[in-house]
């Protein structure tokens, strides 16, 4: 078998450049992307591919990867000769070997759905965000299915399918020379009853509503305000602004904030932040991390004290801990990295409306429309999809063009409800040189804010 014979000249190679440590993933994707722009099929395709990643360790890591298997062994002995030249001083988490074979299942798998199927869907997305008001649409479609064989030097032979699916969908309305638009998407791990179970027509007149009715909101106030972000909006702050500084790569390289802090109270008791790849369905989900490491939920705050960072093997070594299953790969062409899955906000006991008579004067701000931070001087800026005025406990005027900013540790303090309402259910992808997809999320969550114009 190709694989056994792989392994075994991999074990061959380490002996002649004298490798300490290797690890090797063997990655076959299916994936289909169909996108439509106003009734115009701008891409459809389908495309099978298959390759080899390898990483080598001898203090410093040597990585090579092929897109065509007659180069694998070319590509395992590239690394080895790399991570030898290196000669760091690093060190990396070794542990026991795993063996396993575990599937992320599909109820209706999308690789049984015809093309024609896929096509028809995004047509009739196509068809059903067209209307008065409205000068532009899109919809884009994609799944993938992606099966891993990963071994190591330790003696790890672990194998994994994942599916994943998303669909997304915008609409730009336009007023005079004013125009404005709103998307909504849905994905997770799993198969087409993602889709199936979307009420298509209902989400096509939502997103039209909304960019038509962004055209009459107004602009925002500035300043300093009582804040209330809806759940999307809490994910991103929560993946953003604390996410990714509690990254391995960004402590150990003195990147984040909260370098040296493991065990200080940085927020309000009631906050607890999760990052946990094993929720059933989600968009960031996973099995075992790139690095071989079985998923596992991680609680980055527990109880407003910084509870845990997210590792790969190289930070866990450095830092004396154990990794903790968030080493992620793009794909077999790119080396892990540490990041997130699918992120959260644990909910509390607030509903919203109780959070709402809170506020006297402040905003509600809704879904997320980029932006930007700085995990080692801990500042942010977000922008929100729309955001309504609050006055005395009630909402009052349509706002747009609204940013959210301020400092990640004052925001995190300055939180005075957390509701009940949970939603983890906006997948997207999250860059740091390369893409993963992810997820993130929360309840409603109240705090103070400055908030000005958008970007």
């Amino acid at each position: 078998m190709e694989i056994e014979r792989l392994m075994k000249k991999a074990e061959e190679l380490a002996r002649r450049y004298g490798i300490n440590y290797y690890e090797v993933r063997i990655v076959k994707i299916n994936a289909t992307h169909l996108e439509m722009q106003n009734s115009h099929l701008e891409e459809l395709s389908s495309n099978m591919e298959i390759g080899i990643g390898v990483r080598a360790f001898q203090g410093a890591w040597g990585f090579s990867s092929a897109n065509d298997m007659r180069r694998a062994e070319k590509a395992i002995e590239t690394a080895m000769k790399i991570a030898k030249l290196m000669k760091g001083g690093s060190k990396v988490y070794l542990d026991d070997p795993i063996k396993d074979k575990a599937e992320i299942e599909a109820k209706k798998p999308f690789t049984d759905v015809d093309l024609e199927e896929k096509l028809e869907l995004v047509k009739m997305m196509d068809k059903f965000l067209s209307g008065d008001g409205i000068v532009n649409r899109k919809v884009t479609y994609g799944d993938g299915l992606k099966w891993q064989f990963y071994f190591n030097s330790l003696g790890s032979e672990i194998e994994t399918t994942v599916p994943r699916i998303r669909l997304s969908f915008s609409a730009t309305a336009k007023k005079g020379k004013d125009m404005q638009s709103y998307w909504k998407i849905f994905g997770g791990t799993g198969g087409w009853e993602i889709i199936d179970r979307i009420d298509l027509g209902y989400w096509a007149d939502f997103v039209k509503e909304k960019a038509k009715s962004l055209l009459n909101a107004q602009l925002p106030p500035s300043g300093e305000f009582d804040v209330i972000m809806d759940p999307e909006l809490a994910g991103v702050f929560i993946h953003e602004a604390l996410g990714h500084a509690s990254e391995g790569d960004a402590i150990k390289n003195g990147e984040s904030i909260l370098e040296g802090k493991l065990g200080e109270k940085i927020a309000v008791e009631e906050l607890t932040v999760v990052d946990d790849p094993t929720i059933e369905g989600k968009f960031g989900s996973y099995i075992y991390d790139d690095e071989g490491i079985k998923a596992k939920r991680v609680e980055i705050i527990k109880n407003g004290v910084l509870n845990e960072y997210l590792l790969d093997r190289e930070t866990a070594a450095y830092l004396n801990m154990q990794p903790n299953g968030h080493g992620r790969a793009q794909s077999y062409n790119y080396q892990p990295l540490v990041r997130m899955s699918n992120t959260y906000i644990e909910p509390r006991d607030w509903s919203f409306e109780e959070m709402l008579s809170e506020v006297k004067k402040g905003l509600y701000l809704i879904g997320d429309k980029g932006g930007e931070v700085d995990i080692a001087d801990g500042t942010f800026m977000f922008g929100a999809k729309e955001g309504y005025l609050i006055e005395n406990g009630e909402i009052k005027a349509h706002i747009r063009d609204v940013a959210l900013s301020g400092k990640i540790l004052d925001i995190l303090k300055n939180i005075r409800a957390i509701g009940k309402d949970l939603k983890v259910e906006f997948p997207g992808y999250c860059g740091k040189g390369q893409w993963v997809p992810v997820d993130d999320g929360g309840p409603h969550v109240l705090t103070r804010a400055l908030v000005g114009g958008l970007l």
